[in-house]
């Protein structure tokens, strides 16, 4: 069961005139550090959804280690060596190499993130609450953390994350939700270190304050930072607590303030949130409530991409298509679809990001396919094909209110991001079809379990690590609360004969 509303409390949140001096305890940055310290029993459920997404990491991560933007913020990262224990791991690397933490986190957010492929959640705004993994592990691999302080951080990363995300809309105001994601980096570290309160809030206001950013990283022709933005608010959340450890204090109020956030960033001097975060005592469950992808492709296309594949064999000859109408919710239309106005979203010669972006393009693709593969259906070769091309450029995207309500739904059960499908022949035949949920979706028709998520790992590392380094790995996250300090040293997959791991002269460092 995931947390039932009488377990959350929620904070109304405004704009406060400096004069009138709003006090610490009333500050949402200082309600989130109490609730990160509390230390709370994890129950099994929770801590084998954590497993899943250590795995799920993993598997994305390697199959990610030798395309250019992977392999350059390793590169970068290989410049930052410790020669002492006092260090982490980076994906790929071999396990008695260590690190700067900072930069081993740049490294491996990269890895994580770069094929689009791992945990979603989706509310008032997105997010990936996996990318706070490879953090919170860096931080614990050079500090010396045992696997149950190491589980306690990921669980707090991810109950910060997914209730600012329920909360406070930032793609409105063209924010990138990075600047959600680093508190919560900055939060599952305080918690995995057992830090105080007050060290714990400057650490949360200063990972906010240094993480505001513009969504033009995913708008337009989407450049290879979209994979490095993790990894960005990683090194900004490691410094912001780092910071807070040696007694320095933050811009505060930072969510409140007269010039803060709210004020200036988001819906200005008449912001009215309301946050939810766990009453004191609950279990932390958020995690519950992300969920995997199946496919390597934007969350809001999961289902659409099923939905193609089921379609596909009631169409004998694709090119008596005439066009392609999919209803869906405001924010599939607005941010993949043609509602976003991206003539790139329609370009051939479009990145392999901004198709990731255009449900009509995967759309076509997995109808024309009838399979999704993280690399064979982004090729080149595909994306300008004629055939391709033809049933691309006859996908549009309409927003319709029941799939908008359904994507706000607070009830996590009811929530979907699904959409309907109307296909048009050219001699008048309708196929129409519709989809709430992705299969893979905790509820929708085969829901990822263990199972799934090893056979993905198995499917994505396949001929680039020994079983031998699987059977490790995987059996030191299975028993992920029990590992010792040396143990978590070596939650990493070492890879043979990888590029871009020794010091080289490209760049700065």
């Amino acid at each position: 069961m995931k947390a039932s509303n009488s377990d959350l409390v929620y904070h109304n949140l405004r704009v406060y005139a400096s004069k009138e001096n709003l006090p610490k305890k009333d500050q949402l940055a200082f309600k989130i550090a109490k609730m990160i310290c509390e230390d709370v029993e994890i129950s099994k459920e929770v801590e084998e959804m954590v497993i899943n997404r250590i795995i799920d990491n993993a598997s994305v991560a390697i199959a990610s280690l030798e395309r250019s933007p992977v392999a350059n913020a390793r590169a970068m990262a290989v410049n930052h060596p410790r020669h002492d224990d006092r260090g982490a791991t980076i994906f790929g690397m071999p396990n008695n190499q260590k690190f700067h933490a900072e930069w081993a986190a740049w490294a491996n957010c990269t890895a994580v993130r770069e094929l689009d492929y791992h945990d979603t959640f989706l509310a008032a705004d997105y997010s990936h609450p996996g990318d706070s993994i490879p953090a919170v592990l860096a931080v614990a691999q050079q500090l010396g953390i045992d696997g149950k302080d190491l589980l306690r951080g990921i669980v707090s990363s991810y109950e910060l994350h997914v209730n600012l995300v329920k909360a406070i809309c930032l793609h409105e105001h063209k924010i990138d939700h990075v600047a959600h994601l680093c508190p919560a980096q900055a939060a599952g570290i305080c918690a995995m270190l057992n830090l105080d309160v007050e060290t714990t809030y400057q650490a949360i206001q200063q990972a906010l304050h240094v993480s505001i950013s513009t969504r033009q990283s995913r708008k337009g022709e989407i450049s290879s930072w979209k994979a490095y933005v993790p990894a960005h608010g990683a090194k900004l959340a490691i410094e912001a607590v780092d910071r807070a450890m040696r007694g320095e204090g933050a811009p505060s109020p930072i969510y409140e303030g007269e010039d803060s956030v709210l004020a200036w960033i988001l819906d200005g001097p008449e912001s009215n949130y309301v946050v939810p975060l766990p009453a004191p005592g609950a279990e932390k469950r958020a995690i519950l409530e992300t969920y995997t992808k199946e496919h390597s492709a934007e969350y809001q296309s999961q289902a659409l991409i099923d939905m193609a594949f089921k379609m596909r064999d009631q169409i004998s000859d694709f090119s008596q298509i005439k066009d392609i109408l999919i209803e869906t919710s405001h924010h599939t239309h607005y941010v993949i679809g043609t509602g976003a106005q991206d003539p790139q979203k329609m370009d051939p010669n479009a990145s392999r990001e901004t198709l990731d972006h255009s449900i009509m393009y995967i759309f076509a693709v997995a109808l024309l396919d009838g399979k999704w593969h993280h690399v064979d259906s982004y090729e080149r070769s595909k994306a300008q094909d004629p055939k391709t091309i033809e049933v691309w450029h006859k996908v549009s995207t309409i927003e319709k209110p029941y799939w908008t309500e359904l994507y706000h739904a607070k009830d996590p059960d009811k929530k979907a991001f699904g959409g309907k499908v109307i296909i048009t022949l050219n001699d008048g035949t309708i196929i129409e079809d519709q989809i709430e949920r992705a299969n893979a979706h905790p509820a929708g028709a085969k829901p990822f379990v263990r199972e799934n998520y090893l056979a993905k790992f198995d499917m994505l590392t396949n001929k680039l690590i020994t079983k031998a380094e699987r059977d490790r790995f995987i059996a030191l996250v299975e028993n992920l609360r029990n590992l010792s300090v040396e143990e978590v040293k070596e939650l990493n997959i070492q890879v043979p004969d990888l590029s871009n791991n020794s010091l080289d002269s490209k760049g700065i460092f």
